[in-house]
């Protein structure tokens, strides 16, 4: 199926952050209440036509800061050969890094991410970070690096000055459409974001992805987020129900959502 297109109507809420006086959120609520979910594995084509069983993991993984290294350098040291493909690769002398234009990156070997297993390997197919979590009880995103975790969910921070000469912090949380990757995004062969193919999960994102979103809002700024996603599901129902609501639902239903149930 097509992907829907990049400019479409949103529907937006602003709230304090519970925790941080100086700090407002601003959350993507046709986003968040999406049916969007990894199919990764389950008819993922990749993001290049020519590495379908690499999903997004073909160019390898920009680190955010010096913590987002070191919890993946604690994550490779617990790693062994039986769950981690290229072990002997990631502990020679080139090492799981490499640079990028001066940024720091994991290192892409055959094609992929060091650390993403190919279809054959005993352990499965996909990311050994991944694998290793969900191996020891632990939420994948606190061993993944940053980038890859919050894909497709995209934190963004902007300083607001106000009249009278305060300011406050705005974070973002929408989604990491094709635009997120920079210039090259457009070039992408496959994209999920935006591709109804991917929108058939049995939850909204705000539920799917709650560890990941209670990481970036925080405990109490997650409760909020639920509140207003329920808020707005409700309304999303109120529409469907009338023909003049139905008018709204391009506004607060993801057109890739509207598009695979249409397709259902």
């Amino acid at each position: 199926m097509p992907e829907t297109p990049l400019e479409t109507p949103r529907t937006w809420v602003e709230f304090d952050n519970p925790a941080d006086a100086q700090e407002r959120f601003r959350c993507d609520l046709t986003w968040l209440t999406s049916s969007w979910t990894c199919i990764f594995g389950n008819g993922c084509p990749g993001i290049y036509a020519d590495a379908p069983d690499t999903g997004c993991c073909t160019l390898g993984a920009h680190f955010s800061d010096k913590e987002d290294i070191k919890n993946v350098k604690k994550v490779v040291a617990e790693l062994g050969p039986d769950e981690w493909q290229y072990y002997d690769e990631g502990h020679s002398k080139a090492g799981w890094r490499e640079k990028e234009d001066g940024e720091t990156k994991t290192r892409v070997v055959d094609g992929a991410c060091i650390f993403h297993n190919r279809p054959g390997f005993p352990a499965g197919s996909g990311c050994a970070l991944h694998q290793h979590a969900l191996a020891v009880g632990a939420e994948p995103h606190t061993m993944k690096p940053d980038v890859c975790w919050q894909l497709p969910i995209r934190r963004t921070y902007r300083t607001v000055e106000l009249p009278d000469d305060t300011s406050y912090l705005e974070i973002s949380i929408a989604e990491y459409d094709r635009r997120g990757w920079g210039p090259g995004g457009h070039d992408l062969d496959w994209y999920c974001s935006g591709n109804p193919e991917a929108h058939v999960g049995a939850d909204p994102v705000y539920l799917s992805n709650a560890g990941e979103l209670r990481h970036l809002l925080g405990d109490e700024g997650y409760e909020v987020l639920v509140t207003h996603c329920e808020a707005h599901l409700a309304l999303v129902r109120a529409a469907r129900k009338g023909p003049g609501g139905r008018a709204l639902l391009p506004l607060l239903v993801h057109p890739a959502t509207l598009a695979a149930q249409d397709h259902r």
